[in-house]
């Protein structure tokens, strides 16, 4: 029942606790540029606003999975939302870089909202319903991406950056109220003590397809945050892109991502998730190819290099609401830490990549370097998945989790 906080929250309300995670991480990157003119700083420095919030992050997501399975899903959503409101307004109010950087850091709260939404869908359903589940949640999701860049651009291009943020601000608030009065608990098992839990651990960390699922899902965003991380250098410095059309390209792989979802949502139970994950990573996989060889030929443009990006979404879309439900059914009563550190492996390993790229391109003069991470971290998702599905095999021949 839609606001009855007793109650399973409404799919909308899942659908929003996962698009305000990924909106923040990416609705002022077409302001970039001037936030590193207006702090007087550099671009490499000025991408630890993506490099940090990233890693962050990641030991968000380990720590907020446990604390769910012990404490409720409930109670750590909105105190994490509670952070992320005062952290917004830090950054809002942020005169210099250092400051700016310590409150988007305290950003990084909201990642909570991302495990703990996956959480609740598997509390809720079994493995191959849980995916499909996903699928639509994530494509729901995707809308956020998808229109997040194009917001900022505008308002960078009639306000400015902090206008950016006010906005983030009111959605923040927006958001609490809703889970205030729609979000009921779902983990019913919240009340084992932690001792109880982390002996369930070893049972999660000795299975090798969990930490197949978790590489094939990480490389995977691997792509995605690679982009995150270069795109706004290649799109100002090597095709010379306004912020508003900046902000409109950046949707691209949002656009894919939709699509990738909805692929999932309708198909993942007839077709099963391993076999979804590998249909990713090919996608990936030629995207980034072409991509790279249309430049290498000499005719890459602005549109080439952010229109095959389109694949990078459309693998994420088929690849990690597959890969999060293969890595929750492993032991479902720990749903919450598989979640945490499901996701702290791709954030970290998308904090490396988009750390990476920003070096890279700081010293190069074309869009190369970026464009090999990004095909080379879909090669090794394609590694990693090919990888589950032999081992899955032989778990079903002994009838064991190894």
């Amino acid at each position: 029942m839609f606001l009855n906080n007793k109650t399973a929250p409404h799919l909308l309300t899942l659908i929003l606790m996962s698009g305000m995670s990924v909106m923040s991480m990416s609705v002022f990157l077409p302001s970039l540029p001037s936030m590193t003119e207006f702090f007087k700083t550099d671009y490499a420095l000025m991408q630890l606003s993506i490099s940090l919030y990233l890693a962050c992050t990641a030991i968000v997501q380990l720590v907020a999975g446990p604390l769910s399975d012990y404490f409720g899903r409930r109670r750590v959503v909105l105190s994490a939302l509670i952070i992320l409101i005062f952290a917004t307004i830090g950054c809002y109010l942020s005169k210099s870089i250092e400051t700016f950087l310590f409150f988007r850091i305290l950003q990084a709260s909201i990642a909570t909202l991302m495990v703990i939404s996956k959480a609740i869908v598997r509390d809720m359903a079994s493995p191959e319903k849980a995916a499909s589940m996903l699928g639509y949640v994530t494509m729901g999701m995707s809308v956020a991406p998808m229109i997040a860049p194009s917001i900022g651009g505008l308002f960078e291009t009639y306000y400015n950056w902090q206008a950016t943020f006010l906005f983030v601000i009111i959605l923040s608030f927006g958001l609490f109220l809703l889970c205030w009065f729609d979000l009921g608990e779902t983990n019913k098992e919240k009340n084992k003590s932690l001792r109880e839990q982390v002996s369930e651990y070893p049972i999660l960390f000795a299975s090798r397809r969990f930490w197949g699922y978790a590489f094939a899902a990480a490389f995977s965003t691997g792509t995605f945050f690679a982009f995150l991380g270069g795109a706004p250098f290649v799109g100002s410095k090597v095709f010379n892109l306004s912020p508003a059309t900046m902000g409109v390209l950046f949707g691209l792989p949002a656009l894919g991502f939709f699509g990738g979802n909805f692929l999932t949502g309708k198909f993942s139970m007839r077709i099963g998730i391993d076999r979804m994950i590998l249909l990713g990573t090919i996608a990936q996989i030629f995207g980034m190819g072409m991509s790279l060889i249309i430049s290498i030929l000499g005719f890459g443009t602005a549109f080439t290099f952010f229109g095959f990006c389109i694949f990078i979404g459309i693998g994420n879309g088929l690849t990690l609401a597959n890969s999060t439900a293969g890595m929750l059914s492993i032991r479902p009563s720990v749903a919450g830490t598989a979640s945490g550190i499901g996701g702290a492996i791709q954030i970290g390993g998308g904090s490396a990549l988009a750390t990476l790229a920003g070096f890279l391109l700081s010293n190069s003069e074309g869009a190369y370097a970026l464009q090999i991470i990004m095909f080379l971290s879909a090669l090794m998702g394609f590694i990693c998945i090919l990888y589950v599905m032999r081992r899955t095999k032989v778990v079903m021949s002994n009838d064991k989790e190894v």
